[in-house]
């Protein structure tokens, strides 16, 4: 449904310049925009172009103030955060009508809310509970005593073992698998095999919480592996058993955490990252890609940018970076 500008100021908090009735139908690219179309601005540089573009309006930076331009404007002193919230206006999530769909399987024992909506060939083990306006996608396997809570949507083929829950608002996209056993063994020196230690624990997933396409997060071993408030993992992520991931932190694509590790609340961890097992990140650390953290290490990083593996400040590892390289042409004139 079109919202008109005036709306869209209120909802992000924008000042308008120009016609508030005009309506705004979606949100694209400047490359993309189309009449109709809402864009942003986050740098001046790219003002002139997404002034020219085809869209119907710009969300921009204070730097826009002096513009000239005809085009209507919403000035925000932060435009992407802006653009976020016009774009869930303009789109917003998919609804489901309540219900379980006729190929679903449900326990007789298992509580499911008037308002939710369970779909095809989903299967619902006993005694688990599914909250009001929660969502299960088709073939979605939903263990035995599992709790999940209001709001929630599990997108199709997710799987989640017993012992998990799930609060308020958590988004599960496709494959991703919840509750499994931990990577726990114990070598029998007399045999020369492995045997499993117990994976008995619990997984609690916080509110607000989104997590990727085939993500895997691991119940505790005895204990519980806990993913903070807020917290955000990308596509094909693993969390270790026992883990405690703290809130509003933000770990990218085809990054490992090993068991027993803590993650504070804030931290931003990059893409391909491997974090060993025992250790601690400070509140507030930011990991570049593939960084590598060593077992039982405590970095206490907050507010850095920590790299390399043993990670370590930026300024620090790109120092090692040119000293090696300097070595190497030296050895290649030699």
């Amino acid at each position: 449904m079109p919202h008109t500008l005036q709306e869209l100021a209120e909802v992000t908090a924008a000042r308008l310049v120009g016609d508030g009735n005009i309506e705004i139908k979606k949100v694209a690219s400047i490359a993309q925009a189309q009449s109709g179309d809402l864009v942003f601005v986050q740098d001046e540089k790219d003002l002139a172009q997404a002034l020219a573009s085809s869209a119907t309006a710009v969300i921009a930076g204070e730097f826009a103030n002096s513009s000239t331009s005809t085009k209507p404007l919403l000035i925000s002193a932060y435009p992407r955060l802006a653009f976020c919230s016009a774009g869930a206006l303009l789109h917003p999530p998919k609804t489901y009508p309540a219900g379980v769909h006729p190929t679903a399987v449900v326990h007789p024992s298992a509580r499911i809310a008037a308002t939710a909506a369970v779909g095809a060939h989903a299967v619902i083990e006993a005694n688990a509970v599914i909250g009001e306006r929660a969502h299960i996608g088709a073939s979605c396997s939903v263990g035995e005593g599992v709790a999940i809570g209001d709001d929630c949507d599990l997108y199709p083929c997710v799987v989640i073992y017993q012992g998990t829950t799930l609060c308020r608002r958590v988004i599960v996209h496709a494959g991703a698998v919840l509750g499994s056993d931990g990577f726990g063994f114990v070598r029998d020196e007399k045999y020369g095999r492995y045997q499993k230690f117990p994976q008995v624990g619990e997984l609690i997933v916080g509110d607000y919480v989104e997590i990727g396409a085939n993500c895997t997060i691991d119940r505790g071993a005895l204990d519980k592996t806990v993913i903070g408030a807020g917290t955000k993992l990308d596509n094909l992520v693993h969390i270790g058993h026992n883990d405690i991931v703290g809130a509003n932190v933000v770990i990218a694509a085809q990054t490992g955490v090993s068991g027993s590790s803590e993650i504070g609340d804030n931290c931003v961890i990059g893409g391909q990252v491997g974090i060993g097992d025992h250790a601690k990140i400070e509140a507030g650390t930011m990991l570049g890609g593939q960084a590598g953290v060593l077992p039982h290490k405590v970095l206490r990083g907050k507010g850095q940018l920590l790299w390399g593996t043993p990670a370590r400040p930026l300024r620090e590892f790109l120092k090692e970076l040119a000293i090696v390289s300097k070595l190497a042409r030296r050895k290649e004139r030699d």
